[in-house]
């Protein structure tokens, strides 16, 4: 991909690790938010595979839980190798992100949401991977998605395309296929190209993954071997129901636009129907709010005459569909 393709810098800078200080070659970053029941297993998951502390530090950051005592479970569960830091505001997820990446040491960092958790062999793989293309700043595996009691929901692509490293970000501009707990990033990628963009509050994580194949390459194992969880109480739930997900996926069409492989009519057209898709669900579940959000998402997308029909011809005449959001 040429030079005038690749959009500048858009979060906030990263600055370096300062001289003078250790530097494991991991960051285990675990940011948490009133999600404190699934932590000890999200621990328990780095644990198992942890390296020596001077290979590897684990810290869990916490976005002023309201709910929960993160700190408790760390104490109880950390045995000793878990840091703890709780934020002194709350700042929201891409800003957290941030924050973890600002506190990590390490040459790879891996942000691992503190209700998701990985497989034994996870950094192992990772790490062969960062050896074998020194070139790349971006790493993956596939991802397993699980529901609130683990049990699994479905899996993410396969993309044969990034199993070689590749620059081309062509193939994930119009849907995300990356989940975050899979996904390492070089911390000297941050440093150049800055964090997570703080206007996102859905998407921040597929802008950033984008990103760092664009300007510096990326590369991902077919093997399946970090854990995603669904569930209806996470931040994620909180975003579709309130139709901010969907507006947010407008907003990161201002940073694709004009890059290879990015259609802006089409990503329009998908994600309303998208939006138009979950309306209906959540009419049939009874969930009115969550109804209205959704198809006032869809209608900002149409027309001005066509959103007047649509309004005129209310909910009665709308097509049900029957899956989930």
């Amino acid at each position: 991909m040429s030079p005038q393709n690749k959009k500048p810098q858009i979060g906030p800078r990263i600055a370096p690790v300062r001289q003078g200080v250790a530097r494991p070659l991991w960051s285990v970053m675990i940011p948490t938010y009133n999600c404190a029941r699934f932590l000890p297993q999200t621990i328990a998951s780095v644990l198992n595979q942890a390296q020596a502390e001077e290979r590897m530090e684990i810290v869990v950051v916490d976005d002023v839980s309201t709910t929960d005592d993160p700190e408790a479970v760390v104490r109880e569960c950390g045995d000793g190798r878990v840091r703890f830091v709780r934020n002194p505001a709350n700042l929201g997820v891409a800003k957290n992100f941030n924050r973890c990446v600002e506190l990590s040491r390490g040459a790879l960092v891996h942000i691992l949401h503190g209700d998701d958790f990985v497989s034994n062999g996870f950094y192992r793989e990772i790490t062969s991977l960062a050896e074998r293309h020194p070139e790349c700043a971006f790493f993956s595996t596939r991802s397993t998605i699980v529901d609130e009691a683990g049990i699994v929901q479905g899996a993410s692509e396969h993309i044969r395309s990034f199993e070689t490293p590749t620059s081309d970000a062509s193939s994930i501009l119009m849907w995300q296929p990356f989940k975050t707990p899979s996904v390492v990033i070089r911390r000297s990628f941050y440093e150049r190209h800055g964090g997570f963009d703080p206007e996102l509050v859905h998407c921040a994580d597929w802008e950033m993954w984008a990103r760092a194949i664009r300007f510096e390459c990326g590369v991902v194992s077919p093997r399946s071997m970090a854990y995603y969880r669904i569930y209806e109480g996470n931040d994620s739930s909180r975003l579709v129901r309130s139709g901010e997900a969907i507006r947010d996926h407008f907003r990161i069409a201002a940073r694709f636009d004009g890059l290879p492989g990015f259609d802006r009519q089409e990503f329009f057209k998908t994600w309303a129907k998208v939006a138009y898709d979950r309306a209906q669900w959540f009419l049939e579940q009874g969930d009115m709010a969550a109804y209205r959000a959704n198809i006032d998402v869809y209608r900002e997308t149409l027309p001005a005459w066509r959103r007047l029909v649509s309004r005129c011809l209310g909910a009665g005449t709308i097509h049900r569909r029957r899956t989930g959001p």
